[in-house]
């Protein structure tokens, strides 16, 4: 279990670097492609943070 646990934090930081680098580099006349690279990056980073607690914990 904690592998896949591990695996999901690695995809879901993988998924907050890449969505949040096409947020930051999104043209300004296109808000609904920064609004939904900016949802998906910060749902990366809630679902990473929730995984590395985690796995944190589990690892005391």
């Amino acid at each position: 279990m904690r592998k896949l646990i591990a695996l999901a934090c690695v995809i879901s930081w993988s998924g907050f670097w890449a969505f949040g680098y096409l947020a930051l580099s999104a043209r300004i006349d296109d808000p609904a492609q920064m609004v939904t690279a900016g949802i998906l990056a910060f749902l990366g980073f809630i679902t990473g943070m929730f995984t590395y607690m985690r796995l944190s914990r589990d690892m005391i």
